[in-house]
């Protein structure tokens, strides 16, 4: 089973996603504030990272920026999930490192296909069926 960070600080948003990630068979580890996302990226070195962008403490955009010059996870796929949809956005969201960019809400019954297109992989990869693991 593949591991997911999900870092949200709203907890309705984290039980809607999380519940989507456990229905595909990931473990779901879970961070409410920038730097404790940080600190469970480098730890728990999981497959991917769901990153919202409007955190407690450091924000998402500066979260991924120290993942990315991390030396352990520097190269993670970090998807960002969020309600910034103002023109330059996902353009602010891409340059701080972020592989892909969701806005809220989403929508747990197509989520899931959309993370697994963006990241390139067939199947249900979290059980080894398919794709990448």
């Amino acid at each position: 089973m593949k591991k997911v960070l999900v870092v949200e600080d709203n907890g309705d948003n984290l039980r809607l996603i999380s519940y989507a990630l456990r229905r595909y068979g990931y473990e779901v580890i879970a961070a409410e504030t920038g730097m404790k996302g940080v600190e469970l990226a480098i730890a728990e070195r999981p497959g991917f990272i769901l990153m919202d962008i409007n955190l407690p403490d450091i924000d998402g955009l500066e979260a991924t920026r120290r993942i990315r010059k991390s030396s352990s996870n520097g190269d993670i796929p970090i998807i960002a999930i969020t309600s910034y949809a103002m023109a330059g956005d996902m353009d602010m969201v891409m340059a701080a490192g972020c592989n892909g960019y969701f806005e809220k809400p989403i929508d747990p019954l197509t989520i899931m296909d959309k993370i697994h297109a963006l990241l390139g992989l067939s199947g249900n990869p979290a059980n080894g069926n398919g794709g990448e693991s």
